[in-house]
């Protein structure tokens, strides 16, 4: 039987002091699920795909605008907080989400809303790619931060080890293929900073025990990101690179030849390949992983769990891309059906979500979990009843 406890809704208050960087992963899940609609290779110019792909794209608009207005708040009334989760050796790797999530958006907006329905112009553009150097911006700070974090401030082990540590890196990637779809676009206004995108897009990318257990199990399915959007972005490359070289002017005779193109294209492609049988082979691993884990226990909903959108998303958005490049049927039906299980699985994560939310069970944030744990036994040392009773019943101090 449920407790008072249990039944008590919690004050908004509590809410927004549990609400951790960890629920910008469903802005990257829900980003990836228009992306989809946007790639799907079967009626994706369709009014109704695009209908689907702006809903999608204005819902996530909205939660975003609204994630960062809590988390503002957040550290607003409780800045101390942000030094404790900087600190924990899990939750501050889910920062990079913030900046990922950005990159969904923006290349809807660019892809989309810009180059197919002209809003805005070249007004709208240029400040889309003003967001898009933000973003670049902190996504190194993200990746070489976070990675200096964990060498100096945080202390982790092999065992302890998952694929949440893939995070901060994965945010030069993900920021490497909105700066394709930028580079594209902006190739008919300015073919010098479309070139100038394109190449550090490029220079993004290139610089980037067992199985866990319990809930962590669905961090196996990580990895599918950087080989995913990698393997995506390297395709864009290649598709900039041939219609954009050679160059015909300048003195470099690597960029006027006219094969520099065609090549550039062919690497790019053979690169995303193999990529995506990489992923492919993660995700059969993966499976096993989560089916194996699940005949033994039962695995808990959190926010977390948003972070199997998007590696699955993105993953079969490389497919959608290489069944269009090769003209393969193989590649188009097997991206549609993983498509469309993506889409099944945001919905029910996202249902699963509203009914936490709800009942606001879900926001948790286990920084303050083991802050709050350490203050009570703290109170029960010095308490001066014996059995500590005293203490126990004794709400946790907040910061």
């Amino acid at each position: 039987m449920a407790t008072d406890d249990n039944m008590r809704v919690r004050p908004l208050k509590d809410v927004i002091r549990n609400f951790t960087p960890a629920w910008f992963a469903a802005i990257m899940g829900t980003g990836s699920i228009s992306l989809l609609f946007h790639a799907f290779p079967y009626g994706n110019e369709t009014q109704t795909f695009i209908i689907f792909t702006l809903i999608f794209f204005f819902l996530n608009l909205t939660l975003f605008i609204l994630f960062c207005a809590i988390t503002i708040t957040r550290y607003i009334m409780f800045p101390d907080i942000w030094g404790l989760m900087i600190r924990h050796p899990a939750q501050s790797l889910f920062t990079g989400t913030f900046p990922m999530g950005a990159c969904t958006l923006l290349s809807i907006a660019v892809s989309l809303i810009s180059e197919k329905y002209r809003f805005g112009g070249k007004a709208f553009l240029y400040a889309m790619w003003g967001l898009w150097w933000l973003d670049v911006a902190i996504s190194i700070i993200c990746c070489w931060g976070m990675v200096h974090i964990m060498e100096t401030s945080q202390k982790h082990s092999l065992q302890s080890m998952t694929a949440v540590w893939l995070l901060p890196v994965v945010t030069l990637i993900v920021a490497s293929s909105t700066g394709g779809v930028l580079s594209s676009v902006l190739q008919e206004y300015d073919p010098g900073y479309a070139l100038f995108t394109q190449i550090s897009s490029v220079f993004l990318r290139l610089i980037i025990i067992g199985v866990p257990q319990g809930g962590n199990v669905l961090s196996v399915f990580l990895p599918l990101g950087p080989t995913g959007q990698a393997g995506y972005s390297i395709i864009l490359a290649g598709q900039y690179f041939k219609e954009a070289l050679p160059l015909r002017h300048g003195g470099s005779t690597f960029m006027n030849d006219p094969s520099t193109g065609n090549i550039l294209y062919v690497v790019c492609i053979c690169g995303a390949f193999i990529l995506w049988a990489l992923a492919s082979m993660w995700m059969v691993f993966a499976l096993i992983a989560v089916c194996d884990e699940l005949r033994k226990t039962r695995i808990p909903f959190k926010v977390n769990t948003w972070g199997l959108i998007f590696p699955n998303g993105v993953y079969a958005n490389l497919t959608i891309a290489l069944g269009s490049t090769f003209d393969s049927p193989f590649f188009r039906i097997w991206g549609a059906i993983y498509a469309v299980f993506t889409l099944l699985l945001w919905s029910f994560v996202a249902v699963k979500t509203v009914q936490l939310v709800h009942n606001r069970s879900i926001f948790e944030a286990p920084c303050l979990q083991e802050l709050n744990l350490t203050e009570s036994v703290t109170d029960r040392k010095n308490c001066p009843s014996p059995q500590g009773s005293v203490c126990l019943t004794s709400t946790p101090r907040t910061i």
